[in-house]
C-alpha cells in the first residue's frame, strides 16, 4: 500500500468515526422522538461533512449555556405568581366546569400558573384597530408600559407605537420595549430604535444575533422569541397572533394582508403575562423588576377564567403540543382551528384525526397561499389522512391567515402566538392564553366563521387529483419535518 493510499484510508476512517460520533450524539440526545432521530441519522450519513455541520448547527435545541444558566437564575429568583392569587384560585372551583378542569391542570404544569377568574376580554376588530387600541392604552398609561414583539417593522403601525412609547416616556411612565434580534432587525438597526432610547424608553434585544458567523458557537441562531405581549400598569394586556406592523406587511407584500386576531384582557390574568415579560426582560437586562409581580391584585370581580401558557426551549419539553392534544381529545361537539403553519408530530395528527372519528365536527383553516412554501408543502402532505378521518379542511383566500386560534364546544378558547408546527413546539418562545367563557368564545368563533366565509373547502377528490410531482414534493418535505 502506497503512502498516499494509507493517508486516504486514515482520513476516511477518521471521517467515519466522526460520523459515528455525531450519530451517537443524535441518538443519545434527550427529548427527541424516534422520527427525528431517524431523520438526523439519514442526514448525517447521506451528506458527508455537510450532514455533520447541519446537525451541529440545527440539530439540537441549544440557546447557549450562558443564556440557559441566566434564565434559570432569573426564574429561581422570581416570586410565585399563583401564590398571590389564592382568592381567584378558590373561586374557580365553581367557575370552571369539572369536564374542563383537566385542561387547565395541564396548563398549570407548564409555568406553574393556576387559572384565575375575574377577567374581561375584548376581541379586537382587525389589525389596525388593535394598534389604535394599543396606542390609546399606552397614551393612558400611568406607571409602566411593557412590550415585546417578534416582528416590529418601521412602517405606519410600527412607528405609531414608537411615537406612543416616546410620549409615555416623556410623561414619566417607565417604558420597557423588547424585540427579537432576527424578526425585528430592521427596527433595531434603524434610527427609530436609537430615538426611543434618547427619549427615555428602555430597550432590549431578545436573543441578539451579533456576528452571524460566530453566533452558532453560542447557540442556534434560529431559536427565536416569537411572543407578542403588551402589558400596561399591571392592569391590562394583549394576547394573540399580531406583530407590530401594518397588515400590508410590506416585507412580504405579495402574501398580504396578514390576517390576525388579538384579545385585550383586563384582570388578574395580566399578572401572568407580566411574569412572562419580566422573565424575558431580566434574562437579557441587568434590572430586577420582580416588585411589579408582588403588587396587590385588584379586587376579584365577576369575569371569565383564564390562564397564560408560555412555552420555549427552556420550558418543559413538549408543553405546547400536549396542550393542543389535550384540547383536541376534550372536544365533544365541535373543534375549530385556524393556523398558518401545520407540521405536526404523529401524536398531534392522531389527536386531530381522532377528534373527527369520534363524531366531533372538526374543522381546520389554513391560508391558501403560505409565505413559507416549505411549510405549505409539508402541511398539505397531511391533508389526505385528515380528510379520510372526517376533518373538514378549508383554505383562506383573503390574504395570509396568520391567526392561531382554537375553539372547543363553544366554551373554551386558546389564542396566542404558537403555531401548530415543530418550531413553535420546540424552538421558539411563545405565549398563549387559555380561557373558559361562552360569550368571548362566541366572538372568536364568529371570527373563525368569517375566515370560513372567505375560504374554499378542500376535498378528498381534489387531493387525489394533485399531480404526482406535487405529492412527491409535499411528502418529501414532510419527511424532513423533524429536521426542519
Amino acid at each position: 500500500m502506497t503512502e498516499s493510499s494509507l493517508v486516504t484510508l486514515l482520513w476516511t476512517g477518521l471521517l467515519f468515526l466522526v460520523h459515528v460520533g455525531v450519530a451517537a450524539r443524535a441518538i443519545l440526545r434527550p427529548h427527541r422522538d424516534p422520527a427525528a432521530r431517524v431523520a438526523w441519522i439519514v442526514v448525517i450519513f447521506s451528506l458527508p461533512v455537510i450532514g455533520i455541520i447541519a446537525y451541529l448547527l440545527l440539530g439540537e435545541t441549544n440557546i447557549g449555556r450562558r443564556r440557559v444558566a441566566r434564565m434559570r437564575e432569573v426564574l429561581a429568583q422570581m416570586p410565585n405568581v399563583s401564590a398571590t392569587a389564592t382568592t381567584e384560585s378558590t373561586s374557580l372551583r365553581s367557575e370552571i366546569p369539572e369536564c374542563y378542569a383537566h385542561l387547565f391542570r395541564i396548563g398549570s404544569t407548564v409555568n406553574g400558573f393556576e387559572p384565575v377568574g375575574g377577567n374581561r376580554g375584548e376581541l379586537m376588530q382587525d389589525s389596525n384597530a388593535t394598534i389604535k387600541s394599543m396606542i390609546a392604552d399606552i397614551d393612558a398609561a400611568k406607571d409602566h408600559v411593557h412590550l415585546i414583539f417578534y416582528i416590529w417593522l418601521t412602517d405606519n403601525n410600527g412607528l405609531a407605537v414608537v411615537e406612543a412609547l416616546k410620549r409615555a416616556a416623556a410623561r414619566g411612565v417607565t417604558c420597557r420595549a423588547m424585540a427579537d434580534g432576527l424578526g425585528s432587525r430592521t427596527m433595531i438597526d434603524s434610527e427609530h430604535w436609537k430615538a426611543m432610547q434618547a427619549a427615555g424608553v428602555r430597550v432590549a434585544v431578545a436573543l441578539p444575533i451579533g456576528n452571524p458567523f460566530l453566533r452558532p458557537l453560542k447557540g442556534r441562531i434560529d431559536l427565536r422569541n416569537h411572543r407578542k405581549i403588551l402589558v400596561i400598569d399591571n392592569r391590562l394586556t394583549y394576547c394573540g397572533s399580531q406583530n407590530c406592523a401594518d397588515p400590508e406587511f410590506r416585507v412580504k407584500a405579495k402574501y398580504a394582508p396578514w390576517v390576525d386576531a388579538m384579545i385585550r384582557f383586563e384582570g388578574p390574568i395580566v399578572r401572568q403575562n407580566q411574569y412572562l415579560f419580566a422573565s424575558d426582560w431580566m434574562a437579557h437586562v441587568d434590572e430586577d423588576i420582580n416588585d411589579l409581580l408582588r403588587q396587590p391584585l385588584p379586587p376579584l370581580e365577576n369575569g371569565l377564567a383564564a390562564q397564560v401558557i408560555g412555552t420555549g426551549p427552556t420550558v418543559r419539553y413538549e408543553a405546547m403540543p400536549q396542550v393542543f392534544e389535550t384540547l383536541m381529545y376534550a372536544a365533544r361537539r365541535e373543534l375549530v382551528i385556524s393556523t398558518p403553519y401545520y407540521v405536526p408530530d404523529e401524536a398531534m395528527q392522531a389527536a386531530l384525526c381522532a377528534s373527527a372519528r369520534r363524531g366531533v365536527e372538526t374543522t381546520i383553516i389554513f391560508p391558501a397561499k403560505n409565505d413559507s412554501f416549505i411549510v405549505g408543502a409539508a402541511s398539505r402532505s397531511y391533508y389526505a389522512d385528515l380528510l379520510a378521518a372526517g376533518v373538514r379542511i378549508f383554505e383562506y383566500e383573503g390574504g395570509l391567515l396568520h391567526t392561531k386560534s382554537l375553539t372547543l364546544d363553544g366554551e373554551i378558547t386558546l389564542i396566542g402566538s404558537a403555531n401548530m408546527d415543530r418550531r413553535s413546539f420546540d424552538l421558539n418562545y411563545e405565549n398563549n392564553i387559555l380561557f373558559y367563557d361562552q360569550s368571548l368564545t362566541a366572538d372568536v368563533r364568529q371570527r373563525q366563521a368569517t375566515y370560513l366565509a372567505h375560504s374554499h373547502p378542500v376535498t378528498s377528490d381534489m387531493v387525489a387529483n394533485w399531480p404526482i410531482r406535487h405529492r412527491l414534493w409535499n411528502n418529501t418535505i414532510a419527511m424532513l419535518g423533524p429536521v426542519l
